[in-house]
């Protein structure tokens, strides 16, 4: 599974639509590995710029970000990605959100 956390710099989560780029991870079910780090060429003087991070994530399934604005939220669902609103550092968000997908599928 391909997971995109965005992160403006590449240390904490960050919000979808103002992230500067997303860190691309693959999780096959035990391991996690750092695949890249795709910019998403924002302005920052702009708002609702959540169509230019979802444009740029091809295959992944699952977005975590600190927030999402309703706007984007509607393009996430629409497009068949999963997302998680969590807030910390990319490290801290990937680990609670395997935690969770692991403690989900022994149920």
């Amino acid at each position: 599974m391909k997971i995109a956390v965005a992160t403006s710099d590449q240390v904490n989560a960050d919000h979808f639509g103002r992230a500067k780029g997303f860190a691309i991870y693959q999780w096959d079910g035990d391991e996690i590995e750092f695949v890249e780090y795709i910019p998403t060429n924002i302005n920052p003087e702009e708002k609702h710029q959540w169509h230019k991070g979802l444009s740029i994530l091809g295959d992944c399934e699952v977005i975590i970000a600190a927030q999402a604005g309703m706007k984007a939220k509607y393009g996430i669902k629409k497009a068949n990605l999963k997302l998680v609103e969590e807030e910390g550092t990319v490290e801290e968000v990937l680990e609670r959100f395997i935690k969770h997908e692991k403690f989900m599928s022994n149920l």
